[in-house]
């Protein structure tokens, strides 16, 4: 499947593919991929970064839902549900996000770069911490990995991406970005 160049139609489709591993989690307290974190750590990770930084930077507050504690599948679909609403808007278009990081950016972009890319890639550590289908769309992936080495220096410094994990010549793209990111690409629970 390919993902549109489209930020609306991105999210939406990346978002329904992580909606459809919320769904399919059945055990909340599985160990994830991410050191230290729980399959509803990584529900928890984008539903609370995320509202703060739409807030400070464009002033919009997304609606909340119950926590992750309480109902993680509620919580993330308020959440999802209200970042598409966002995109979806036709005054989006107009608005931008300022950060002291990235600068002024066009707010659809400004989600597009910084949080529909980290739906996809924590897709896979909800995935694999959850025993479901972990394969992500290979040309997203390419173009994300792509993106990410050009600024490597600036995403090592900012202590969001562990240490490249060293992946065996030849490896598929998915497998690259995930080493990448600082993830073992053949992490399973231990």
């Amino acid at each position: 499947m390919a993902l549109s160049d489209r930020p609306a139609e991105r999210h939406r489709d990346v978002a329904a593919l992580f909606t459809e591993r919320v769904r399919g989690t059945r055990s909340w307290d599985v160990p994830s991929p991410v050191d230290g974190w729980a399959a509803r750590d990584v529900v928890r990770h984008l539903i609370e970064w995320f509202p703060a930084f739409l807030a400070s930077g464009a002033g919009i507050e997304l609606p909340r839902g119950p926590s992750v504690g309480e109902n993680p599948v509620l919580a993330w679909q308020v959440h999802c549900d209200g970042v598409q609403a966002v995109l979806d808007d036709p005054e989006t278009a107009h608005r931008e996000l300022t950060n002291p990081h990235t600068g002024r950016l066009p707010l659809e972009t400004a989600i597009d770069q910084l949080y529909t890319a980290d739906v996809f890639m924590h897709t896979w550590d909800l995935s694999r911490a959850t025993g479901q289908d972990d394969r992500l769309d290979p040309d997203f992936c390419a173009q994300l990995l792509g993106q990410m080495e050009q600024m490597e220096q600036v995403l090592r410094s900012s202590g969001q991406f562990g240490a490249r994990v060293e992946v065996p010549d030849g490896a598929d793209t998915q497998t690259k970005l995930l080493g990448f990111i600082g993830r073992d690409p053949f992490w399973s629970e231990r």
